[in-house]
This record gives C-alpha cells, sequence and structure tokens, in this order.
C-alpha cells in the first residue's frame, strides 16, 4: 500500500498518537472510548468517540479521509483491507491477505449498503 505522507494525530492531555492511514485496520467503538487497531497487531485505546475521529479524519486527511467508511454505529474501517463480507452471519473480514486477518460484527443492513456501495465502484 502507498504511503500517503499524511498523518492522524489523535492528541489527549496525556498521549498522543501519529499514524498513517494506512496503517489503520478499523476503529471501534467502546462506549466513550475508541479501539484503534492497526496493522501491526497493536490496539490503542482512544479517548474520543467514534463520531470525534470521523471528524478528526475529515479534517486532518483531507482526500485521504475517503480510505475510511463508518459502518454502522461502532465501526470505521478502512476500505483498503475490505476482504470478505457475510451479510446473514453479519462478519466482516479486513485483510491483507498476507499479514493480518481481523472479523468483526455489523448489522446486516450496514454490510447490505457497504456490499452495494463496493459493487458499484466496481461498475
Amino acid at each position: 500500500m502507498k504511503q500517503t505522507g499524511k498523518h492522524l494525530i489523535i492528541s489527549t492531555s496525556n498521549d498522543l498518537v501519529r499514524i498513517a492511514p494506512e496503517y489503520i485496520i478499523y476503529i471501534a467503538s467502546d462506549g466513550n472510548y475508541s479501539t484503534l487497531v492497526q496493522t501491526d497487531g497493536e490496539m490503542r485505546m482512544l479517548s474520543y468517540q467514534l463520531g470525534q475521529i470521523e471528524k478528526m479524519i475529515a479534517l486532518q486527511l483531507d482526500t485521504d479521509g475517503h480510505l475510511f467508511i463508518r459502518i454502522g454505529k461502532s465501526l470505521i474501517i478502512n476500505r483498503s483491507y475490505i476482504y470478505y463480507i457475510n451479510i446473514a452471519k453479519q462478519k466482516l473480514t479486513l485483510s491483507d491477505t498476507r499479514t493480518f486477518s481481523h472479523t468483526v460484527s455489523a448489522s446486516k443492513e450496514a454490510l447490505k449498503q457497504l456490499k452495494e456501495l463496493l459493487e458499484k465502484e466496481v461498475n
């Protein structure tokens, strides 16, 4: 995956995370917090809600923000890693097919919309 040169910077009073978008697999909501899952297997707890992170992505990453898609209420995923969608089982697998594979749950409706979006991009 190509390096964009841009980084997402998430800063709190105690710490700062600076990460290139291509190293983010997904960000999951966890109440008032969010968990950022990286390609190297690292998981980072962030003291921001998903909506706040969504705004940071839009503001900081400019056109690279299109890499990320909000799925339902609890997930922001990196579209580059969408590997497998199973609507019936409500499963989404995010993988680079070499070094990592993460399966997350999402609503049937959210997965159906994602599948349709990806199908449209092909045509």
